[in-house]
């Protein structure tokens, strides 16, 4: 049995070792776009975590309208997400 656990603690340890390669390469590859302006690099990263934030507030909520404010949120960042991608 402790053969088993051994390897699942191995193949646990290759996918967070793979999870934190991708989360590097997202990071270099978003600052390679925004190199020349980083107060829209800053713009950018704080819609999405904004966002990610609504996203799991969405998934937890019951109330109708609470529901739907977030929806609206969500889609006003979405808006601007796709405005600070789009400036050169």
């Amino acid at each position: 049995m402790g053969d088993a656990g051994e390897g699942l603690v191995d193949a646990e340890s290759r996918l967070a070792e793979r999870m934190e390669e991708r989360e590097q390469e997202k990071r270099q590859a978003r600052q390679a776009a925004f190199s020349g302006d980083p107060e829209r690099l800053r713009q950018l990263e704080s819609c999405r975590l904004a966002r990610t934030e609504m996203q799991r507030q969405l998934e937890l909520t019951t109330h109708a309208a609470r529901k739907q404010q977030l929806e609206n949120a969500i889609g006003e960042l979405d808006r601007r997400i796709a405005d600070l991608s789009k400036q050169k």
